[in-house]
């Protein structure tokens, strides 16, 4: 099979595109003929080794956790899937960027979504649902989203949306429309964020989950009044300061099922920034490492 792989840690100039093993599920996994892969900040923090002390990786290695295919292939005791189904999901820390690859964790992929969008869909689906999962039950709650636009954020306020929440969300300028149109009261972030957040909540705020690792874990305690009541995806020096909750992204198909639930109700869509095929895998990585996108990076393959 055709994959994209480095074969030393470095910048997007060892990403290559070369043929390689086809892969093998194994139990409890399935295999897919990728159609698309999402590309994730995780992707070129591994890549490029800033990481490799906390999250090392066999070499070479092909990037990538996340992907939607068809199935072509299941490991023993696997059940509820079958040859031909087209699913998304996730695989191990590298594999998914590739002709062929391996999940351990998927859903069956929403009829109304591209593959593009399934593609984005699972790794920021588990992040964000991870993140509200900490908080408890939502309906009826005021929750502060800090970073809402980005590919984490935006899928966080749609399914807090869906549970019955009322959303604020943090963005640029540009990004409120983005925000609006998602079901969630913009504000920007940053100093005098107490204040804004006053003014469009009176009444207080009841829950914050942070998706920016911006350093504004701080504030967001002191807006909530508990840091039990606080959750963060991205900022886990300061949520051990401070007695945050953390929430790590785990290879749960329950999650995932939720988020495809949602998806096929028209509650939640992943958001795609751009799209690169195969053959330019180090533009999406260069793009992606830039930050700032609204929404994901996707490699057709």
């Amino acid at each position: 099979m055709r994959a994209a792989r480095f074969h030393e840690y470095g910048g997007v100039e060892t990403l290559v595109v070369e043929q390689v093993p086809d892969p093998r599920p194994g139990p409890g996994e399935v295999r897919v003929r990728v159609a698309a892969a999402g590309v994730n900040p995780v992707d070129w923090k591994v890549r490029s080794g800033v990481i490799r002390e906390v999250l090392p990786v066999d070499l070479p290695a092909i990037p990538g956790r996340d992907a939607v295919g068809v199935v072509d292939g299941t490991g023993p005791g696997v059940e509820g899937v079958s040859v031909g189904d087209r699913v998304f999901g996730l695989g191990g820390l590298t594999g998914a960027t590739a002709e062929l690859a391996v999940l351990s964790a998927w859903a069956h992929a929403p009829a109304r979504w591209t593959d593009e969008e399934a593609a984005g869909a699972a790794l920021v689906a588990v992040t964000a649902l991870g993140g509200l999962n900490a908080l408890g039950p939502l309906r009826g709650r005021t929750l502060l989203v800090e970073g809402a636009a980005g590919g984490v954020g935006s899928a966080a306020v749609e399914f807090a949306v869906a549970r019955g929440a009322t959303v604020i969300g943090t963005a640029g300028e540009r990004n409120h429309a983005f925000l609006t149109s998602l079901g969630a009261l913009p504000t920007t972030y940053g100093p005098g964020l107490a204040d804004r957040v006053a003014a469009l909540a009176p009444d207080g705020v009841d829950l914050a989950l942070d998706t920016a690792a911006s350093g504004s874990l701080a504030d967001l305690v002191a807006l909530v009044g508990d840091p039990a009541r606080v959750s963060t995806v991205a900022d886990h020096a300061g949520a051990h300061r401070l007695g945050v909750r953390v929430a790590d992204a785990r290879n749960d198909s329950a999650l995932l099922a939720e988020a495809a639930s949602l998806g096929g109700q028209g509650l939640f869509t992943p958001r795609v920034e751009r799209v690169y095929p195969l053959d330019r895998i180090a533009e999406a990585h260069a793009y992606a490492e830039r930050g700032h996108t609204r929404g994901k990076v996707v490699v057709r393959v």
